[in-house]
């Protein structure tokens, strides 16, 4: 066990998302470990900050740190950092004239940190999430579950230890990338970088009513994903766990 305080930083910004309620719900996490002393940011530029902290928590959607941020923060992943990196963390999206959504390959030195690229998903619906990793402490006991997210269709960008998963066949409605053909996505999987690690989930997706004005200024139904199910707060917890290593592995 780690004696004294746990220095975290954590960047909660970005679009089409409820950023208030994640925030929000992620500060709840932290308090119930009284030894984070967390500090709380819109970007990746308080590298000072950073550099003082074992842990970076990043819950975004299409916000990338800018290639000096990247570069540091690769840095410090090698000399023993951990990052967990929740839901929008790895997309670039793109909304063109067509109408369609593109993923553009814009920034290979985050995504090969991050070890994925968002692509795209399906429309919101229900599906399994299967445990890959039974023996892992990360997931140790968890049995599959069903949950309804945003389910993120990504590509490969590092090697990756897969902890969850799920399967995909079908359509992503509204992507440049839209048919999908027998996919395996990783949905909790871990990247290392030297003495340190990425450790990325990508269930959480919530949305409120203001949280996509290129679509409409009122969505009407606002969507809480994965926040409405138990083994997702059980996950999101041993996460934590993990980037404050206390977890063991």
């Amino acid at each position: 066990m780690t004696e004294g305080p746990i220095q975290l930083h954590f960047v909660a910004a970005g679009k089409y998302h409820d950023i208030d309620f994640a925030r929000l719900e992620i500060l709840k996490l932290f308090a119930g470990e009284p030894r984070i002393r967390a500090t709380v940011a819109m970007d990746y530029s308080n590298l000072d900050r950073l550099r003082e902290c074992s842990c970076l928590v990043t819950y975004t959607c299409d916000l990338m740190p800018s290639e000096a941020e990247a570069a540091a923060i690769r840095a410090w992943l090698e000399s023993g950092g951990r990052w967990l990196a929740l839901h929008g963390t790895n997309s670039i999206l793109r909304f063109l004239d067509s109408g369609l959504v593109d993923s553009p390959d814009e920034r290979p030195d985050v995504m090969a940190m991050l070890g994925t690229q968002f692509v795209a998903h399906p429309p919101i619906g229900a599906y399994t999430v299967r445990n890959a990793a039974p023996d892992h402490p990360l997931v140790r006991g968890e049995p599959d579950f069903e949950t309804i997210d945003e389910l993120y269709l990504t590509r490969t960008t590092a090697a990756i230890d897969v902890y969850l998963n799920t399967h995909f066949t079908g359509e992503a409605t509204g992507f440049v990338e839209s048919e999908w053909r027998d996919a395996e996505v990783p949905v909790l999987y871990q990247v290392r970088h030297g003495a340190g690690a990425v450790l990325y989930f990508t269930l959480g997706h919530c949305r409120g009513h203001y949280d996509v004005p290129v679509f409409t200024p009122f969505w009407p139904h606002p969507e809480k994903g994965s926040w409405n199910y138990p083994a997702y707060h059980r996950i999101l917890k041993r996460c934590l766990d993990w980037a404050i290593d206390e977890l063991g592995q």
